[in-house]
C-alpha cells in the first residue's frame, strides 16, 4: 500500500505549551484513519498542521508527497478540508456557494457545475440547491461543508470531528457519504470522539494522549490485544491516562475541584 500520508517526528508548541511531542505515523492509499484523544490531546492540532494551517517546530510531513513546509499551496490543492464547525453565508443558496466556492477553485464552469451536481446527490441536498444556508441544521452544515470539500476531486479528505453534534440520523448519513468515498478509493483522516463509529468503520486508528501517540493499528487487533469481550473504549481507557492519574487526585477530590473553579 502506497503511504499518502507521512507524518515524521513532528513537534509543535505554544505559549510553552507542548501540543505535539514527537509525532510520527503512516497513512496508506484508501484508508479511513481516526486519530483519538481526550479534549486537549492534540488531535485538532495535528490535524491543521497535517493540512498547512500551522508549521510545526521540528520534524515535518508530506500529503501526497508534497511537503508541508515547502509545499503548503501543492498540499492544499490535493485536499478537501471539513472543519469541525463549518460556517457559511447565510444568506447565499447552497448553489450559490458551490458556486463561489469553485470560483475561488478556478474549475471551469461546465467541469464546476457536473462536480456541484454530483456532490449534491451525493451528499442528500440536490433538492435543497436553492435554499438559503441559514435556513440549515447543523446536520446539512455538515453535510454541505462535505460537498464543498470534494469539489476539487481530492485525493486526501480532512475530517475533523465530522458527526459531533449530530442525531443518530445525521451521523449515519454522514457516515453513508464516507463509505461511498472510501469504496471509491480516497485516503481519509478523520478526528472522532465517537469511539463505537472509529471501530466499525476505520482501516486502522491512532490515539493520542498529551500531545503523543500511544498506539496504532487496526480497531481488531488493538482490541484483541486487550482480551475477549473488549472494545476499543477499552483499549482506549487502557492508554489514556484519567483525571486521576494525571494529578495524583481521587475522583471525589477531582469532582470538588472542578466545583471550585
Amino acid at each position: 500500500m502506497n503511504d499518502v500520508i507521512v507524518c515524521e517526528g513532528v513537534t509543535f508548541a505554544y505559549n510553552g505549551f507542548n501540543a505535539l511531542q514527537g509525532q510520527s505515523f503512516r497513512i496508506g492509499k484508501g484508508e479511513v484513519f481516526a486519530l483519538l484523544g481526550p479534549n486537549g490531546a492534540g488531535k485538532t492540532t495535528t490535524l491543521k498542521m497535517l493540512v498547512s494551517l500551522i508549521r510545526p517546530n521540528s520534524g515535518t510531513a508530506t500529503i501526497s508527497g508534497h511537503d508541508i513546509l515547502q509545499e503548503p499551496m501543492a498540499v492544499r490543492r490535493s485536499i478537501g478540508y471539513v472543519s469541525e464547525n463549518p460556517s457559511f453565508y447565510t444568506r447565499m443558496t447552497t448553489l450559490e456557494t458551490l458556486n463561489y466556492i469553485g470560483k475561488l477553485l478556478d474549475i471551469p464552469a461546465k467541469l464546476r457545475q457536473e462536480r456541484i451536481d454530483t456532490n449534491l446527490e451525493l451528499v442528500g441536498l440536490a433538492d435543497k440547491r436553492d435554499n438559503y444556508v441559514g435556513e440549515y441544521s447543523r446536520g446539512m452544515r455538515h453535510r454541505l461543508s462535505l460537498a464543498q470539500a470534494l469539489l476539487s476531486e481530492p485525493e486526501v479528505l480532512f475530517l475533523d470531528e465530522p458527526t459531533l453534534g449530530l442525531d443518530v440520523s445525521g451521523r449515519k448519513k454522514i457516515w453513508e457519504h464516507i463509505r461511498i468515498l472510501k469504496a471509491e478509493g480516497m485516503t481519509i483522516f478523520m478526528t472522532t470522539h465517537y469511539l463505537e463509529e472509529a471501530e466499525k468503520y476505520c482501516n486502522r486508528v491512532a490515539i493520542i494522549d498529551k500531545g503523543r501517540i500511544a498506539v496504532v493499528g487496526s480497531p481488531e487487533n488493538l482490541i484483541s490485544s486487550i482480551g475477549e469481550d473488549a472494545s476499543l473504549n477499552d483499549v482506549f481507557l487502557e492508554k489514556v491516562k484519567t483525571p486521576e492519574e494525571q494529578t495524583g487526585f481521587n475522583s471525589t477530590q477531582f469532582r470538588n475541584l472542578l466545583r471550585r473553579r
